[in-house]
């Protein structure tokens, strides 16, 4: 019997079981996919929103704020990338100035530090590519980026470290309620619990169904990016966002914790159809197109010639405006329609919920050996002296397999053994970073194969891309031959 199962490991699931993993609970998480933060948790923004955007008094408002200062702490007890470059919302023209005018009274309003208005000749001195037709902006320096994924596995690593339990491949297929208590079946087994947290992004609507009538539905929205190669580094150095309109925050450019630029998104309202069959975060031609004619108007010279990747992601945005972050019926959560500013508020929503469910008698004891740290060696970040200490422990780190990135086999084979291990190439790839650079993955991808097969002790045709059965390769050539 758990006290608390969470149906869902993406950002939201995770920052869920790390705070739960602070108290005397009996915790687990459940996951339809093979690793945490493989779906809207991997293919966003990035950003850490200051919190200007939000309406007043809204959970988004508040719950922003306060994510965007916990995740600075979080980020720096556990090892996780994050820059903080502060963003500016261009204005274009007079009707811009006024949309910014009023962000900054929200920003006010939501205690958003240090904002400001700054004039045309301030904003391009700040970013001199900046197309120089513009207004003003509004800049705000509390905003950073993050690196996503490694925010959801370094979580799920502490919970897992405190005695969380993570369940992967299982699909929730019912949920029923045993007098005080809840029976989850999933494809594999049954799970008894006394409480259940409805993390499940674009599914939360199914799942909430389970145990209640509708109160709300998912309206899922694609967003398509490019992703610009590191020679591209010098393009912007702040998060540069356009005015906000109702689809979203509109294109933006930004620098990633890696040094390379994102372009997007832009807003396309997709079939619950087709989420989950492959079309739902296809790239497409009229899609990129909107996102390039986006960046250029804020940075007329970008090269879009030099994407290294295309990639589009899922927002799970519903048809109520706000986070919708209540108790369904006795013992039973909904954490839906976390769309942005969700990976910023993550930590925050898990606070709210947890303080919410205490009100209503959930008893937290707090543990006295809690572990809330987490250290990762990251050789090629390290000095010349570090790396050949490293080497003489480890010769596995004198062989660069990676050489975009500079990731050695050492970082490739510790990969699979971590807290939370790796499971395929791609989970390798968001461990390490091995294959992100500029060939993605076209010198080192075979290599990364057969390092996993070795260290699994598994045939070179068992190693998946990504998802569970992704099988790269599909049988020897010479059985073809």
């Amino acid at each position: 019997m758990y006290d608390i199962t969470i149906i869902g490991a993406g950002i939201s699931g995770c920052s869920l079981a790390y705070e739960l993993s602070k108290y005397d609970l009996k915790v687990c998480v459940v996951e339809a996919e093979n690793d945490v933060a493989v779906k809207t948790t991997k293919a966003n923004s990035a950003i850490l929103h200051a919190g200007y955007d939000p309406k007043p008094g809204s959970l988004n408002a508040r719950l922003n704020v306060e994510g965007s200062h916990l995740a600075k702490e979080i980020c720096r007890k556990l090892d996780i990338p994050r820059k903080q470059l502060g963003s500016l919302v261009v204005a274009f023209s007079e009707e811009d100035i006024k949309t910014v005018e009023e962000l900054y009274d929200r920003g006010v309003k939501n205690n958003v530090p240090d904002i400001q208005i700054i004039s045309k000749e301030e904003v391009l001195e700040m970013e001199p590519h900046l197309n120089q037709e513009i207004y003003g902006a509004l800049y705000a320096p509390s905003a950073a980026v993050v690196n996503p994924w490694e925010y959801a596995i370094a979580m799920a690593e502490v919970a897992i470290q405190n005695g969380v339990t993570f369940y992967f491949n299982q699909t929730v297929e019912g949920i029923t309620k045993k007098g005080d208590d809840f029976e989850v079946k999933t494809n594999l087994e049954t799970i008894n619990t006394k409480y259940v947290i409805n993390a499940a992004g674009v599914h939360a609507d199914s799942i909430h169904e389970m145990v209640a009538e509708p109160t709300f539905k998912m309206k899922p929205c694609r967003g398509e990016y490019y992703l610009l190669d590191l020679e591209e580094t010098d393009t912007v150095h702040h998060i540069v966002f356009q005015c906000p309109t109702k689809v979203g925050k509109g294109i933006l450019v930004a620098p990633t914790t890696h040094g390379n630029i994102i372009v997007g998104p832009n807003a396309t309202n997709i079939s619950e159809d087709i989420v989950n069959t492959g079309q739902d975060t296809a790239n497409t031609t009229l899609g990129l197109n909107d996102v390039a004619e986006g960046a250029r108007k804020s940075v007329p010279t970008i090269n879009l010639a030099n994407s290294i990747r295309n990639f589009s992601g899922i927002r799970a945005n519903t048809d109520r405006e706000d986070f919708i972050i209540e108790e369904v019926i006795p013992n039973f959560y909904d954490v839906a329609g976390i769309k942005s500013p969700g990976l910023t508020a993550a930590p925050a929503n898990s606070l709210y919920l947890i303080e919410l469910m205490k009100e209503k008698g959930l008893v937290l004891n707090e543990k006295e050996d809690y572990i809330d740290k987490r250290r990762r060696i990251h050789f090629n970040q390290a000095s010349i002296e570090e790396k050949q200490q490293l080497i003489q422990e480890n010769p596995d780190y004198g062989r660069i397999i990676c050489r975009c990135e500079n990731i050695t086999e050492a970082d490739i084979r510790e990969s699979l053994h971590q807290t939370l291990p790796a499971q395929s190439v791609d989970g390798v790839k968001r461990r390490t970073i091995a294959g992100m650079g500029r060939c993605q993955g076209g010198f080192c991808g075979p290599r990364v194969v057969e390092i996993i097969a070795d260290e699994l002790n598994i045939s070179p045709l068992e190693v998946d891309l990504d998802r569970l059965n992704s099988h790269i390769l599909v049988s020897q050539s010479k059985e073809v031959l």
